[in-house]
């Protein structure tokens, strides 16, 4: 039943992606192109719930669907290892045009030639795992 949940959540959360052309690919090259208000509207407003939420559950104490307390760990003083994982993500989701979720949703609305882009979200996940050690963190 717990699995339900999770796969109703996903799938509303993936209409409502494609719905709102977050999954288009000419929505993200207008981004990215500075053409279109269009996306930038929709990650601030993600930002703006996001800082809602984030301090609605400071200030309520609120616990997580499983009871224990939400804790919401300190924030990093490097800045570097976002920088480069910033990049590193944000030339894979203009190469690709979609970002991790969307690659999942865009397969659910026929676009198989995200499996190329899934393969290599794999791949590099397995790389990740490989050099984690040798890495800054």
């Amino acid at each position: 039943m717990k699995l339900l949940k999770f796969l109703l959540v996903g799938v509303f959360f993936g209409i409502v992606l494609v719905k709102s052309e977050a999954v288009s690919w000419y929505r993200i090259y207008e981004m990215f192109q500075f053409q279109s208000f269009h996306m930038y509207g929709i990650i601030g407003s993600a930002i703006a719930v996001g800082v809602a939420a984030i301090w609605l559950i400071k200030k309520s104490h609120l616990n997580s669907i499983e009871g224990r307390p939400i804790e919401i760990p300190a924030k990093d003083k490097s800045i570097a290892r976002y920088i480069l994982g910033g990049t590193i993500f944000g030339l894979g989701w203009g190469l690709a045009g979609a970002c991790p979720g969307p690659m999942y949703i865009l397969v659910g609305t026929g676009v198989m030639t995200m499996f190329f882009v899934i393969g290599g979200a794999i791949l590099g996940t397995f790389l990740y795992g490989l050099l984690r050690d040798k890495l800054p963190h």
